[in-house]
């Protein structure tokens, strides 16, 4: 093991951590994300998606998922709050007509009541009660979230002791939060599965893209630690940690 070269390339990665809408694909081959849930979230909107329905995606991230939908575009509307993605959506969602709209996930939005048939979240943020006020009668939120756990074992692998990010990522305080504002629960699942990297160099980069998992992470500051999953990496030939995921569809009555 020579560390001076390894956490050259360590910095190296630290460098070019950045990201284009939700796009991981500079660890493609370095990294490996089961992704066999019981449910596919597109299935699952599949079962509800209609053509002259009004939907709604929130945190949108680039509209990448949203466009791959094939919803008419004029009954479609998109919120992202962080800035590059908004920029991004400018320039690829509103040319196509799509509603996008400058908003955080978690306060007001930006929409008369009861203007959506389908309102759809991966992995991003909502307000219950904003969600309830937006929605049609007899209509439907759907979401697949990250849950509370995600990435642990390597979080505590890089920086241990560090507190959950958001603790409150649970299924069930998450249902109680909906029932709470007035939905009725649907359906609600839960999984867990593994994220494997097989360089040390491929986790850094990752671990500065997912910055809140990961607060205060840097090579330099986390060095002895990076040397140590070195060691378990070429002991195992992987670095082995577990996604956390759940699933909710809610109504409105």
């Amino acid at each position: 093991m020579n560390i001076q070269n390894l956490k050259e390339q360590w910095l190296a990665e630290e460098q070019i951590a950045h990201i284009h809408g939700w796009d991981f694909s500079h660890l493609s081959g370095r990294m490996d994300e089961e992704t066999d849930f019981p449910w596919d979230y597109r299935d699952v909107i599949g079962q509800y998606l209609q053509p002259e329905l009004r939907i709604l995606d929130l945190d949108t991230g680039g509209g990448e998922f949203l466009l791959s939908l094939g919803h008419p575009h004029a009954n479609t509307a998109a919120t992202e709050h962080y800035p590059p993605n908004v920029a991004l959506c400018r320039e690829t969602l509103m040319p196509l007509g799509v509603d996008f709209r400058d908003a955080d996930a978690a306060g007001p939005l930006p929409f008369p009541d009861e203007s959506f048939d389908l309102i759809l979240n991966r992995h991003g943020d909502f307000n219950p009660s904003e969600l309830y006020r937006i929605l049609k009668p007899g209509r439907y939120f759907i979401t697949q979230q990250v849950g509370a756990e995600n990435d642990r074992e390597l979080v505590d692998l890089l920086l241990p002791g560090t507190p959950i990010s958001f603790p409150g990522q649970q299924l069930a305080p998450v249902c109680t939060r909906f029932r709470d504002a007035g939905f009725e629960i649907v359906r609600a699942e839960e999984a867990r599965r593994a994220l494997t990297f097989y360089d040390v160099g491929a986790a850094v980069w990752f671990a500065r893209i997912i910055e809140w998992e990961f607060p205060g992470f840097s090579v330099e500051s986390c060095l002895d630690r990076l040397i140590d999953a070195q060691k378990l990496l070429e002991q195992q030939g992987h670095l082995r940690c577990s996604t956390h995921r759940f699933l909710i569809v809610a109504r409105k009555p």
